[in-house]
């Protein structure tokens, strides 16, 4: 690292497994703010479902992009890395390090390396791609997209429509795997960015993860997450709320699920986010690993330390 640098220390893993209790100690420790790069957390109308953290702790620390967009308004990962890497510029302008949290791979991705660039598509093909979602449903689209592109359907949350139309629509136009255009050269943003970064990555083995999820996805009902999703019930087809813990609550209202069902559900697919979340970010090899319940101390001496 760049002793002159300022530097921007991210915390990644899966979901439930502690990022934003350590996010918190570790602003206190070293005076700073907490940018969220938790994508589903920019919006103010998801706050049981996308486990915004508590008055309490927003309190504590200062924190940015947390419940400050409306899902109503489109909102990009290029939006995103543009406005925090502008945050990013004024914070650093007193703070010698900031602290980026979430489990948003790409979002994460964005700010760091930058974005790839992607050709243009006729729009003929994305209306045809919704059409068939419409007629057939997503599972012909989740098939194409495993067949077309095997390495970008095992990092991509399947159940996402707005994601698997985004790659078929490129690998449509192209007749190239959308995953090949996720490789190119870094953009004018990070090759010239002005700080350093650091990675902290939490771990826990599977069985705790599923377990702090299921626990989770639980106090989420008991705070009132089926009326929450209720109220968002007539704006379903909206892309933020194309989403694990609301789909299923919709289905549920809509007469395909108990309501039981629908929590296994959220459940079963919360833990499979996880796994693809595990999945994205154990292929950086920069990222420094730490067990979920080590001592929040041992990070920070070790961050002093690396950045220092």
């Amino acid at each position: 690292m760049s002793s002159d640098k300022p530097c921007l220390i991210c915390i990644v893993g899966p979901t439930a497994i502690g990022k934003t209790s350590l996010s918190i100690e570790l602003a206190l420790a070293l005076d700073t703010e907490i940018i969220s790069a938790d994508s589903r957390q920019f919006f103010k109308e998801m706050k049981i479902g996308t486990a915004v953290p508590s008055d309490e702790e927003l309190r504590t620390v200062k924190h940015h992009f947390i419940q400050t967009r409306s899902i109503f308004k489109p909102y990009s990962v290029g939006d995103f890395k543009n406005e925090a890497l502008a945050l990013l510029e004024d914070l650093f302008s007193n703070k010698n390090c900031v602290v980026m949290v979430g489990g948003s791979g790409l979002y994460i991705d964005a700010v760091l390396y930058g974005l790839d660039e992607f050709p243009n598509v006729p729009k003929g093909i994305r209306k045809q791609l919704n059409e068939e979602l419409t007629d057939h449903g997503i599972q012909r689209l989740q098939e194409e997209l495993k067949n077309s592109d095997p390495d970008y359907f095992n990092k991509v949350d399947i159940h996402n429509p707005h994601r698997i139309i985004r790659a078929l629509e490129i690998i449509r136009a192209t007749g190239k795997p959308f995953s090949s255009f996720r490789k190119g050269s870094l953009d004018d943003s990070v090759t010239n960015k002005t700080f350093d970064t650091l990675l902290i990555g939490l771990k826990a083995p599977r069985e705790i993860v599923y377990d702090r999820i299921n626990k989770r996805v639980d106090q989420m009902i008991e705070e009132g997450l089926v009326d929450e999703a209720l109220n968002l019930l007539p704006y379903k087809e909206l892309n933020a709320l194309q989403t694990v813990g609301y789909k299923e609550l919709f289905s549920y209202f809509e007469g395909k699920h108990t309501l039981d069902e629908a929590i296994d559900q959220i459940k079963m697919n919360t833990r499979r986010f996880a796994k693809r979340q595990e999945t994205w970010f154990k292929k950086n090899d920069s990222i420094h690993w730490f067990d979920h319940d080590t001592n929040p101390q041992i990070i920070i001496d070790f961050i002093k330390k690396t950045i220092q």
